[in-house]
């Protein structure tokens, strides 16, 4: 500070000349070509859209340095690492699986953004919930970082506008599947939303999922929910533009099969007790 090297906590009166000299430690990396197992379901010059598998981070960062689907796309791409963040534009939770888009162009990174920033993408998902939920509703809470917990968002007066359109689509003894489709790109989005309204996602454990069960199971139900440890979210579908050309797209991304074989065993739960009753 004016030319002194002077304690972190010393104090500013206005008119000082403040000089920096740092260094950043790089520890992620987003250069390293890696194999990553990713399904493609379009690609062009311009746009990639791929299905990512539960348990593959979308990028490197804290905890995560490499092993993401940032270097399995740049195994695919390599001139993806001209692009700002390797193209991408959203992202998916680690156990979320389903349906991205990436921008394999500058002018496709742009256009891209812009649509994303103004709800242009249509993004859909289905999800398993704990609780039988009456109907669907559409969900307009305030997002923002919870106070208490660091790493987890939460409904605040004060956060950013959130908005989460749910409909029922099966409903079990104990759990609904559903979709959610968001009007807004908050962290976590539909996690908080539905943890706030009294339905979890199964296998939420961070928003409150707590292994509900319906009574009197057959012990495959048991045994499928116990095993079954990431949230039950998937991007099932996904609509926009084309960022060059201006053709609509629109991409579906089947359950995976863990995700199947829950809903599989929870329709044979409720069939079963429908022929005893």
């Amino acid at each position: 500070m004016d030319g002194q090297v002077v304690k972190p906590n010393s104090k500013l009166f206005g008119g000082e000349r403040l000089t920096l000299d740092a260094s950043i430690e790089l520890t992620d990396n987003w250069e390293e070509p890696q194999a990553i197992d990713f399904d493609i379901l379009f690609e062009d010059a311009d746009v990639l859209v791929v299905n990512k598998p539960a348990g593959v981070v979308v990028h490197p960062g804290a905890g995560n340095h490499d092993g993401t689907l940032v270097n399995g796309l740049l195994h695919h791409r390599p001139d993806l690492a001209a692009l700002p963040r390797a193209g991408i534009v959203h992202r998916i939770d680690m156990d979320t699986s389903g349906l991205l888009v990436i921008a394999a162009s500058a002018r496709a990174h742009k256009a891209l953004t812009s649509a994303i920033a103004t709800h242009a993408i249509t993004r859909r998902y289905c999800a398993v919930t704990e609780g039988r939920m009456v109907a669907g509703q559409t969900i307009d809470r305030p997002i923002g970082r919870d106070p208490r917990v660091r790493t987890r968002q939460s409904v605040r007066e004060d956060g950013r506008s959130a908005v989460t359109k749910i409909r029922v689509q099966e409903r079990f003894r104990a759990h609904t599947l559903i979709t959610a489709a968001l009007q807004t790109g908050r962290t976590h989005q539909i996690r908080v939303h539905m943890a706030s309204i009294g339905y979890p996602l199964v296998g939420d454990s961070r928003y409150g999922a707590r292994g509900v069960s319906p009574k009197a199971p057959h012990p495959e139900v048991l045994i499928t929910l116990k095993a079954f440890r990431r949230q039950a979210l998937h991007a099932a579908e996904l609509h926009f533009e084309h960022p060059v050309y201006g053709d609509r797209l629109s991409f579906t991304a089947r359950l995976p099969r863990d995700m199947t074989e829950l809903v599989g065993v929870l329709r044979q739960d409720k069939a079963t007790h429908a022929e005893l009753d």
